[in-house]
């Protein structure tokens, strides 16, 4: 066998190929979708974008992103059940996937209908309130909401979200009751509290340029220590009150996906977290890098499922039947 021929072996061997009914190709050969189960003009939104177009740089094709806002952030994952597991239909896997089949009847079980690819960051959640609520701290807020039960409204990303179930955590530790209000993702739940609409909203890190630009207040952030954006900002644990959540999220796609498939798209998305642009698209929402790989990812997705199934049972929030 010649030198050129041996070289031409060894690049077909290396390079992952997917079967179709005429003939054998190479992965990727044309556009990849990634869906956003969340509204266009949000931080998931803005971030999810950043990390399809850095990946098609990697990947050497178009990576377009597609907003299929609604049901607590789980249209993707739906939607992973009528796609082929051939590598172009992937989705963002919000924490929520994790939590919404307890608490109702879904199309899609997330540990066994999904392949989790990689793990890549997460949420900064906080409680903000508008400048004219009659509050300018969390405690404050908390002895306005015990001396007006049931008053106190404030928006979220949509139920069984996160951001909702972190808030009525904390409204249950802290001894008062809350109208809470659905919003489809972060952009709407904005417009909603610039707007007078609701004093107080629950959500991801799009609440940081409003915060920094004056046009909201923030109470307080729900991680494990404060954030480096807003150090002056208390936790709500260190107020007082024993709630801690964070979001990691990634990558996924239908099950049944090829090895090879899986393991070329893993690394163009891992190799994305070295992208600049991603890097300071991260840092404007304050979404650290949370890097996990395929099997560790995976890992994560069946431990979390159970986790959330006590969450949901604690809160008395667990579908019936």
């Amino acid at each position: 066998m010649t030198l050129s021929r041996r070289r031409l072996v060894a690049t077909a061997l290396a390079a992952p190929w997917v079967g179709t009914p005429h003939a054998q190709e190479k992965f990727p050969s044309r556009p990849i979708t990634l869906i956003c189960p969340w509204p266009p003009g949000g931080s998931s939104d803005a971030v999810v974008r950043a990390f399809a177009e850095s990946a098609g740089k990697v990947l050497g094709v178009t990576v377009v992103t597609e907003n299929k806002p609604g049901v607590g952030g789980t249209l993707g994952a739906t939607a992973m059940m009528q796609a082929k597991p051939d590598g172009y239909t992937l989705t963002q896997l919000p924490l929520g996937i994790y939590r919404l089949p307890h608490m109702q009847k879904m199309a899609f079980d997330p540990v066994k209908d999904l392949t989790h690819i990689v793990c890549l960051t997460g949420y900064t959640f906080g409680i903000t309130a508008a400048l004219d609520a009659p509050y300018k701290t969390l405690k404050e807020m908390v002895a306005w909401a015990q001396a007006n039960p049931g008053k106190l409204t404030y928006g979220h990303t949509g139920t069984g979200t996160t951001p909702h179930l972190a808030f009525e955590e904390f409204a249950f530790k802290a001894g008062f009751k809350a109208q809470d209000v659905p919003f489809k993702g972060s952009a709407e739940i904005v417009q909603a509290i610039l707007g007078g609409h609701v004093p107080v909203m629950s959500g991801a890190s799009e609440f940081g340029p409003l915060v920094s630009a004056g046009k909201l207040r923030l109470l307080a952030t729900l991680g494990r220590s404060r954030t480096k954006a807003f150090p002056d900002a208390p936790t709500v644990a260190e107020s007082g009150w024993d709630t801690v959540s964070d979001s990691p999220f990634g990558i996924g796609g239908p099950k049944g996906m090829d090895a090879a498939v899986v393991r070329v798209l893993h690394d163009a998305f891992k190799k994305t977290l070295e992208d600049p642009k991603v890097l300071d698209t991260l840092e404007k929402f304050m979404q650290p890098v949370i890097y996990l790989n395929t099997a560790d990812y995976t890992q994560y997705a069946q431990r979390t499922f159970e986790t959330e199934r006590a969450t949901v049972e604690r809160l008395g929030l667990a579908k019936r039947g």
